[in-house]
């Protein structure tokens, strides 16, 4: 395959997941304001911070109030991670690789991204409206999933895409829950408390988590959404799972075998970090620090994708 091609697959699917996860980043906040007493005030900087996107709004608005945010996550054009931006280089991507994608992979996400360009901001104020949206945002790219599941031979591509896909979903659920680091409670004697665990439940419900999470434990306590959110093997959104999926992925991608050891840059530094959450535990975290343990997850991340980079994308012609 050539390497144009596996980059242009690569970045399609995290392109569509950083969407996906951007709508379920605000559904944060509107599931904490359907629980949260009106005394406790909203707070949407929060968002920004957990997603690096802070100084880049801070350069464009006054203030991060409601409105400010959903436009800069949503329709903000100058963002680079927007819903807009994502689904537009998305779709691109898509554009230069139309022999490699089928037909309703294409007209699906031509689709989509038509619908969101064509969505006026203002008529999206109202939370019941926005929140809708938003739901229907993620569904429309669940189909798109599923369009691909069922249409796309498991070749070179679709392991590309899969990858893509699962390193972006890793990285997103880690900055869910440093959505809660950044979260101001009213009083440090707040933690811990009944408003404390609202803001802790709005977190597992943003990443589709709390039925299931409640059927595998008696209580909602913070070690308990940690450990499911970070080290659970079965959840689908989970980082240990995701991180899984995406290295059996890169092993089929060389055809290396995963049990004799790795065979290239990309494929030691996703293993390595495997490994490492693998043999983690909740003590270990909260011994660390949830966000700095969060932080050096998401950096081993980005260097994961470097490597990913240099090893298959960043191929230079062979001098004769």
């Amino acid at each position: 395959m050539l390497s144009r091609v596996a980059n242009s697959v690569y970045w399609m699917h995290r392109y569509i997941e950083r969407a996906e996860n951007y709508a379920r980043f605000m559904s944060v906040n509107f599931n904490l304001e359907l629980d949260l007493p009106p005394t406790v005030n909203q707070q949407w900087e929060p968002l920004l911070i957990a997603t690096a996107d802070n100084h880049l709004f801070d350069k464009y608005y006054d203030a991060p109030t409601r409105e400010n945010v959903i436009q800069f996550m949503t329709f903000e054009k100058r963002n680079p991670n927007s819903i807009i931006s994502c689904l537009s280089n998305a779709r691109e991507n898509a554009r230069t690789i139309r022999e490699v994608i089928s037909k309703e992979m294409w007209e699906h996400l031509n689709q989509f991204y038509l619908m969101v360009r064509d969505t006026d901001p203002r008529q999206q104020q109202e939370q019941t409206q926005t929140q809708t949206y938003f739901n229907e945002i993620r569904n429309a790219i669940q189909l798109f999933y599923g369009i691909i599941d069922a249409t796309i031979t498991r070749n070179d591509a679709w392991h590309f895409g899969r990858l893509g896909r699962f390193l972006e979903r890793a990285d997103k659920t880690s900055r869910f829950l440093d959505v809660k680091y950044f979260t101001l409670l009213p009083q440090v004697e707040a933690v811990g408390s009944t408003l404390d665990l609202m803001i802790w439940s709005a977190v597992l419900k943003s990443v589709s988590a709390y039925n299931m999470h409640r059927q595998q434990y008696r209580a909602l306590t913070p070690t308990s959404i940690v450990e499911f959110l970070i080290l659970s093997k079965a959840f689908p959104r989970s980082v240990a799972h995701c991180i899984r999926q995406a290295e059996l992925s890169l092993y089929e991608i060389s055809g290396n075998n995963i049990t004799n050891g790795f065979g290239n840059a990309a494929e030691r530094r996703l293993s390595k970090l495997r490994t490492e959450i693998e043999f983690t535990e909740t003590t270990d975290i909260f011994k660390k620090g949830l966000h700095q343990y969060l932080d050096s997850f998401q950096t081993q991340t980005n260097e994961v994708g470097a490597a990913i980079f240099e090893t298959y994308f960043d191929l230079k012609p062979v001098e004769v």
